[in-house]
């Protein structure tokens, strides 16, 4: 991993929010946490992470107010969200994927799973990288 890159934990449990941080960082990555939704929003501000673990039922804000908010702001709508949540209703996943997450995983949850998403979600962004100059994007002619 050429540099090391950011990812907010963000849930009101903090024995969830330690075990995502524990098995982040063990591949490397640079965990921040908060424990609500305005906590985030406030850490969001200050530095933006490459990618956020939100749950959705948080006091003060909950996560579909957080990703609404990042997803309406130009700075902040390409986060990438994983929405990682108790809510396992039909009607909260697809409120969850046309909110804009990138993944969605219910608790229980196995800490391997989200480190697959995770980096499945971080070689996404490096091919995206590989196709766009100056916000555009590259077209290749294939001269075969």
């Amino acid at each position: 991993m050429a540099e090391k890159r950011k990812i907010l934990a963000v849930d009101d449990n903090k024995n969830i929010v330690r075990l995502i941080q524990v098995n982040l960082m063990k591949l490397g990555y640079d965990v921040d946490c908060a424990y609500d939704g305005v906590e985030c929003m406030k850490k969001i501000a200050v530095q933006k992470p490459d990618l956020i673990v939100l749950d959705i039922m948080m006091p003060r804000k909950d996560g579909f107010q957080v990703l609404k908010e990042l997803k309406l702001n130009p700075d902040t709508a390409d986060i990438p969200v994983i929405m990682l949540t108790a809510k396992a209703q039909d009607a909260d996943i697809l409120k969850g994927w046309q909110s804009g997450v990138d993944c969605y995983l219910t608790k229980p949850f196995n800490p391997a799973e989200l480190l697959a998403f995770v980096k499945r979600i971080f070689a996404h962004s490096e091919q995206q990288k590989d196709v766009h100059f100056d916000g555009r994007p590259i077209y290749r002619i294939d001269e075969s």
